[in-house]
């Protein structure tokens, strides 16, 4: 029962979690493009009732028009309530408000349309008031007569990333909105530059990202672009789903108008309240929220990596023994996690997905002891959260290592590992130097923060920040793969010839290789760069590009590839199609050597 002043009166808290149904992404009559503005509050609480769902936000178009009525709506019914003059009708209404509103939580929000169009959600918790979130809105820059009428474009106002630093600075849950589609930051189709789509979806007040192809498995899908496994996306970003309703139920003339509910994200909390679901949805374990598919089968997370397979974030063993090996490549593969991007361990299964689970037993006794080793053996000890999951029956323990805050981690004093691709090896001098170099620049960084002013609660908006795809970069550089290795110069000495190595990825230069004592894909370029060096004029160029080579194994591929660069040919080995920007893969398929 809703109390007197007709807010929600949040569950009691449950240690035990539970999986909720969450419709982040509804609008209302208060939007202007809303397709039956008959449709009452009451209504759309109804619908929401039937489709299940235990969490909803009112997001309407750069505007709080929605909730804003249907709050006033029941402070006038409990107002004629208290006064005794309320009609049995409105009696009833006030009745049914109160009774949806202890069963389902309603969040205030908004959609906001940032410069060039791009839509980002806002919500907030359900007793924030009103004015507050106009006031956000018209620093936002969005005019008083858009926000009134619930209008889609907003004229100029401000960018995405103040929007992403305001909503959260404000308190809110900051989402992308449909980002894989129209109007969506994660730009596909659009002419804008790269580095614009990494800070749109990279950004550190940027919580979560809505998309439209939850339910899709795949190399291409949204949730696997994001994973963290791209050079420039290192950063793994939560997908949601959400209806973008704009009626009550979906339209049979037009099936991708969808109604309240119609497209669901399932989200494990431990209480229906605001504050546990920002809690999810601004951290790190992306196993607590998976698309809601009525009755089927619910998505099985471990299963799901599998498929995806190994990569530089995504590593998986099948026990957690001494014997055989299995904990040291495990401890192996935690310290170049940390060393790199971060990732998740799976133990208890193979990377292939069609073999059976193996699982682990007493899985309680394994982490205590996994933890124990950890402790002993790691300086700095690392950042992790193990816990366990369930898969196809078999229980299977992860390992979520974070990217570390206090690089280099050492294992057993003197071992630094790093990833590379989906492979982990011992650091060589080089990447251990840098290493330590990227400690120190982050340390400086902080200092740097640390010494800066507090931002007030509600900020004040900078000027439009210029947009990033304006800022010049070197040709020959935005040219490069993200991905690979390239041999930058061999030197023939006494005892052999030693290499200078880049790195794709990261742009790290590694001196004085040599064929033994390369790890596999620089052994595989050297031998290449040594035994097979590439002639110019046998080459297909399209353009300055042209594919020297491809290599498959199971469901990877692997590329050689070569760009003329002023009077330069560089030629670029072991190149993922992680790595590929649309020119290369525009090549490639040209080129005809696009895997079958």
């Amino acid at each position: 029962m809703a109390s007197k002043s007709g807010k929600h009166k949040p569950k009691s808290k449950n240690t035990a979690r539970q999986w909720r149904r969450i419709d982040l992404h509804l609008h209302t009559p208060g939007s202007e493009d809303y397709q039956e503005p008959q449709v009452t509050y009451l209504d759309i609480l109804r619908q929401a009732e039937i489709r299940g769902l235990d969490i909803i936000a009112f997001t309407d178009h750069n505007s709080v028009a929605g909730f804003t009525a249907m709050r006033k709506e029941i402070e006038r019914l409990l107002w004629l309530e208290e006064l005794g003059r309320i009609e049995p009708d409105e009696k009833r209404r006030l009745e049914e408000y109160r009774r949806l509103l202890n069963k389902i939580l309603v969040l205030p929000g908004f959609e906001f349309t940032a410069m060039f169009g791009f839509h980002v959600l806002g919500i907030f918790p359900q007793d924030t008031p009103m004015s507050y979130l106009e006031h956000l809105l018209l620093t936002l820059n969005v005019p008083p007569d858009i926000m009134s009428k619930g209008k889609t474009t907003a004229g100029a106002t401000s960018d995405v990333l103040t929007a992403y630093r305001v909503i959260d600075q404000a308190g809110g849950i900051v989402i992308a909105a449909h980002a894989n589609s129209g109007n969506g930051v994660a730009m596909r189709g659009l002419d804008f530059g790269g580095q614009t789509r990494i800070a749109y979806t990279q950004d550190v007040h940027l919580h979560t990202l809505e998309v439209t192809d939850l339910e899709k498995r795949g190399h291409y899908t949204t949730r696997r672009f994001f994973d963290g496994s791209k050079p420039e996306y290192p950063r793994p970003m939560r997908c949601i789903q959400g209806s973008d309703a704009h009626r009550l139920v979906r339209d049979p003339k037009s099936p991708k108008s969808l109604g309240v509910g119609e497209r669901v994200t399932e989200i494990l909390l431990e209480a229906v309240t605001f504050e546990a679901l920002a809690d999810v949805l601004k951290g790190n374990d992306l196993s607590l929220t998976r698309p809601f598919r009525g009755r089927a089968e619910p998505l099985d997370f471990v299963q799901a990596a599998r498929e995806e397979g190994s990569s530089i974030v995504q590593a998986f063993h099948e026990s957690l023994l001494q014997r055989g090996g299995y904990q040291d490549r495990i401890l192996q593969d935690i310290c170049a996690m940390a060393n790199t991007n971060g990732g998740t361990i799976y133990v208890g299964v193979s990377d292939n997905p069609k073999d059976a689970p193996v699982g682990v037993n007493d899985v309680q006794r394994a982490i205590e002891r996994l933890q124990a080793k950890v402790a002993e053996r790691f300086s700095p000890e690392p950042e992790l959260a193990i816990d366990e999951l369930i898969s196809k029956g078999r229980h299977v323990v992860r390992i979520v290592v974070r990217a570390g805050a206090d690089i280099p981690y050492a294992l057993d004093e003197n071992k630094f590992f790093v990833r590379d691709e989906a492979e982990t090896t011992l650091a060589v001098r080089d990447e251990i130097v840098q290493l330590v170099e990227r400690s120190l620049d982050r340390r400086q960084t902080e200092e740097e923060r640390s010494e800066a002013k507090v931002v007030p609660a509600v900020p004040v908006i900078s000027p439009p920040i210029e947009p990033i795809s304006h800022r010049a970069e070197p040709a020959a550089e935005s040219a490069l793969p993200r991905t690979g290795v390239e041999i930058v110069e061999s030197q023939q000495r006494k005892n052999g010839i030693y290499h200078s190595v880049r790195d794709l990825r990261n742009g790290n230069l590694i001196k004085n290789v040599t064929k033994s004592s390369a790890r596999k894909l620089w052994h595989y370029a050297i031998t290449q760069a040594e035994s097979h060096k590439p002639d110019p004029a046998r080459m297909q160029w399209i353009n300055n590009k042209a594919v020297l080579n491809m290599r498959r194994k199971d469901d990877y591929v692997w590329y050689d590839l070569a760009l003329q660069d002023g009077d330069e040919v560089r030629v670029f080995y072991g190149v993922t199609d992680s790595g590929l920007n649309d020119e290369w893969l525009a090549v490639i398929e040209q080129s005809g050597m696009t895997p079958k």
